[in-house]
């Protein structure tokens, strides 16, 4: 390890950056101190392998809770890999909590609440994918070596004896965290071939620790880009949620396309690299893409938001209608008619393959679809109207829509980029007004529908529906009514359309 000391700024990738009561100490020092901070903070990791070892087994704190630990970093998630057999492990956890679960014991893991913790201990595996499965063959290890040399990367290939607190760390991930890089224990293009969700794993890492992947995991990934193909959509779903939930995405993003996993996964986001025209007349689709989500994880982060995967898949997604309808016109014009609804579309056809669940297909489908509805309010102005059908288009996605718009903004001049603040400022207001008087979230006819059948002395049926329509255009239009005023708006449209 080197004598690198932690106050040399060009000493630690960020996340390693010392705390004041750190200062001072060398890179060695500053893990060491790291390591007995764990066993201080969580007495339960030295009581569990107190309980191990009483049952005659070895018990290691593993994976990324030494990774986050050593880092400074370590959440709620306790992960420990063990000689004994799931039945042994569940009989040791019940000692403890009657709060264990074995829907992982087919992988050889059983998980437990214990106080604020949500501990899981897996048996040594040693398993492993076959050239055309999406499902690894279980087997069991029988030395930690065994099982450290099978994790996905070496900064996740240490571990901690949870007893004697020995430090194992067969395959360098300690030099790798200070390097701030991504190795694998074995040979990459084994390790993918092992399990080929790795690699967006790789992509994930590097927007999730500030890594970067070495040259060889780089060139392995590229080769074996279509593999992931075999991987089912719902893991991948999760890979790349994790990664969007990240506060820097973009790397994670940016290494999947690169490399051509995009390609087979998401090949939406790569096909927006449209190729300049020679003039330079439109830009780079791919890279505002990016910039967007990044400005709107700024924004939901300033309006007091925890990170939202559906305004992010928005974000992102929001111009893959671009590629489709991109049109040279006369005079050396580019234009991308209809790329709003050609991109909801696309963009739920894309979710729907990725297995997310229906309502967030539904959500960004419908903010894709309504990114551009602010256009022009800045030149024309709205009407009242306008505002309560934009307030009504976009339902319970109203804030949502609010920061997309904001973040497509991203262009350099000045004085455009403060004109559209400012009118989306005033069009905000305007909501907020106008809610104030009108209840705008809840915006109904001014009658209901028993209302008005009586009225009009009809039975359930299509007319009832046609003369709700009527009442809900009116209300928008001209805002709320009493119902005196509803009753003879609604007797008016019934006589002037002949019933």
């Amino acid at each position: 390890m080197p004598e690198k000391n932690v106050n040399s700024p060009s000493a630690l990738p960020p996340a390693l950056h010392p705390t004041p009561d750190e200062s001072g100490m060398t890179v060695p020092q500053l893990l060491q101190h790291r390591i007995d901070v764990l066993f201080e903070q969580v007495p339960l990791v030295a009581e569990l392998g107190e309980a191990f070892t009483q049952a005659g087994h070895d018990l290691y704190l593993v994976g990324g809770s030494v990774r986050d630990a050593l880092m400074g970093r370590l959440g709620h998630d306790l992960d420990f890999t063990t000689d004994a057999r799931p039945d042994e492990t569940a009989a040791i956890l019940r000692k403890r909590t009657h709060a264990t679960w074995d829907i992982g014991r087919a992988f050889g893991t059983i998980g437990a609440q214990i106080d604020d913790w949500v501990v899981e201990v897996t048996t040594y595996r040693a398993d492993a994918y076959h050239p055309d499965s999406r499902k690894p063959e279980i087997v069991y290890g029988d030395t930690l070596e065994d099982d450290l040399i099978r994790r996905d990367f070496t900064v996740n290939a240490m571990a901690l004896h949870a007893s004697t607190r020995a430090f194992s760390d067969p395959y360098a991930g300690l030099a790798d965290i200070v390097a701030g890089v991504l190795r694998t224990p074995f040979p990459p293009e084994r390790s993918f071939s092992d399990d080929p969700l790795r690699m967006m794993r790789a992509a994930r890492f590097t927007s999730q620790l500030g890594f970067t992947v070495t040259d060889e995991v780089r060139a392995a990934m590229t080769a074996m880009a279509p593999r992931i193909e075999i991987i089912s959509a719902e893991r991948v779903r999760d890979e790349l949620s994790k990664t969007l939930l990240t506060d820097l995405p973009r790397e994670g993003l940016d290494l999947l396309v690169t490399t051509g996993i995009a390609d087979h996964v998401l090949p939406e986001l790569p096909a927006l690299r449209l190729e300049r025209d020679e003039h330079h007349r439109h830009k780079d689709v791919y890279e505002h893409s990016l910039k967007v989500l990044e400005q709107s994880i700024d924004l939901e982060k300033r309006r007091g938001h925890e990170p939202d995967l559906t305004g992010r898949l928005a974000a992102l997604l929001h111009d893959i209608g671009k590629p489709p309808t991109r049109q040279f016109e006369p005079g050396g014009k580019v234009s991308f008619h209809h790329h709003d609804v050609v991109g909801a579309k696309m963009a739920r056809k894309r979710l729907k393959a990725l297995a997310y669940p229906s309502q967030i297909v539904k959500d960004v489908s419908k903010l894709v679809e309504l990114h551009l509805r602010f256009h022009g309010y800045g030149d024309q102005g709205w009407t009242d109207s306008a505002v309560r059908r934009y307030v009504r288009d976009a339902g319970d996605q109203l804030e949502r829509l609010h920061i997309l718009t904001r973040s497509d903004c991203t262009t350099r001049n000045r004085r455009k980029a403060e004109r559209l603040e400012f009118a989306y400022d005033d069009l905000e207001r305007r909501i907020a007004e106008l809610t104030a008087k009108e209840e705008l979230e809840a915006i109904r006819p001014d009658l209901d529908g028993d209302q008005i059948m009586a009225i009009l002395n009809i039975k359930p049926g299509p007319e009832v529906g046609k003369a709700y329509k009527f009442l809900l255009n009116l209300r928008l239009d001209e805002g709320p009514h009493t119902p005196d005023e509803a009753k003879a708006a609604l007797l008016a449209w019934w006589a002037e359309n002949e019933h």
